[in-house]
């Protein structure tokens, strides 16, 4: 069982320490589930492993504050642990950073703000660090779009205890190349597909990716080569090569303008899109989120990685990212948060959403 009134480092630990990875969630959600279904002042719902919980105060706005409570695969890092170094005390293990500090804070605030100034949607959900179709919030946002209805929304993301603005669109492709079979002791015969990916290599070696601002925060572009494959045996000259292609690009792009920058970067090869999500624009601008930056006391940043607030951006809904840890950290075998960034970000939301 999870205690929601023990503190957040604490409830940290023990969500840590209960194994989901992505797939196999259904323990954890359960203990989600069983902690806030008895929750006077909140209704929930259960999709699958994704559980949501609201507070019903007629206010006049809302905001959906979400966190997911998959991992990707544990090494060797669960259970968590306390450790105190020259920097202060942080909490190693799997998912300390990516994303369970996050949830922990939001599970203790939806316990203990009965009456916030806000109406909030408390969403923690399934199947994050995996494929697209599989996310919970977007099987929730088929189940369920009603529960979606909101002015404004936080996700729980690593983000160092700061406020970072939208997210980077992503963009797969895969470069392919072509030749001839033959056998490699009269290797002029045929046609080396691997040698003539050596162009699309180094065209990647060239590209300069851009910083492109958007409402005021600076995206960072990248173009990069993420899996190459191609050859037959050890002894035939390859008749076929692909350069899959990973492009991480402004939130002012749509992901039809990053194909086609894309192919403009490949012109003369086959390309092939095989995964593509929008990013989402910083939405800084609405009231709601000019409230939260004050409140909380933080310069908002660009977040250079996909995360699900493209997925409220795409409703209509402006987003950002708020969490303790660093994002460097994510899936690293060294994941650690700091304590502080906890109790800070937990600070932060409750002066946020507590009445005056």
């Amino acid at each position: 069982m999870l205690d929601l009134s023990a503190t957040s480092l604490d409830l940290t630990r023990a969500l840590c320490d209960i194994p989901s990875v992505s797939g196999d969630e259904t323990a954890l959600a359960d203990a989600v589930h069983a902690a806030v279904q008895g929750l006077d002042h909140l209704s929930v719902h259960r999709d699958g492993d994704t559980i949501v919980a609201r507070t019903d105060r007629s206010r006049p706005q809302r905001v959906v504050i979400a966190g997911h409570i998959d991992t990707v695969p544990i090494n060797a890092n669960v259970p968590s642990r306390l450790v105190t170094e020259d920097a202060g005390a942080y909490l190693w293990g799997r998912g300390t950073v990516d994303m369970k500090a996050g949830v922990a804070v939001q599970l203790k605030l939806a316990a203990e703000l009965t009456d916030p100034r806000i109406d909030v949607t408390w969403m923690w959900y399934d199947h994050e660090e995996v494929a697209a179709d599989l996310n919970g919030l977007h099987r929730l946002a088929q189940n369920r779009p009603d529960l979606f209805a909101a002015d404004f929304a936080i996700l729980g993301e690593p983000s160092d205890g700061e406020v970072e603005g939208g997210c980077n669109g992503t963009l797969r492709v895969v470069v392919r190349t072509t030749g001839v079979r033959a056998h490699s002791a009269r290797a002029w015969i045929g046609e080396n597909a691997i040698h003539k990916a050596a162009p699309i290599l180094q065209r990647l070696a060239e590209y300069r990716p851009r910083e492109v601002a958007v409402e005021g925060l600076v995206y960072r572009e990248g173009l990069n080569a993420v899996r190459i494959a191609g050859g037959v045996a050890s002894n035939v000259i390859p008749d076929a090569c692909e350069v899959e292609v990973n492009y991480r690009f402004a939130p002012s792009h749509t992901v039809a303008e990053a194909l086609e920058h894309v192919r403009n970067v490949f012109a003369g090869f086959e390309v092939e899109q095989v995964d593509a999500s929008a990013g989402a624009r910083p939405g800084l601008d609405a009231p709601l989120a000019q409230e939260f930056l004050a409140a909380v006391g933080a310069r908002p940043r660009p977040k250079y990685g996909w995360t699900d607030v493209a997925r409220f951006s795409a409703l209509g809904i402006p987003a950002v990212n708020y969490g303790p840890g660093d994002p460097h950290l994510a899936h690293h075998d060294q994941e650690r948060v700091p304590v502080a960034q906890i109790a800070a970000v937990e600070a932060g939301l409750r002066a946020w959403l507590s009445p005056s």
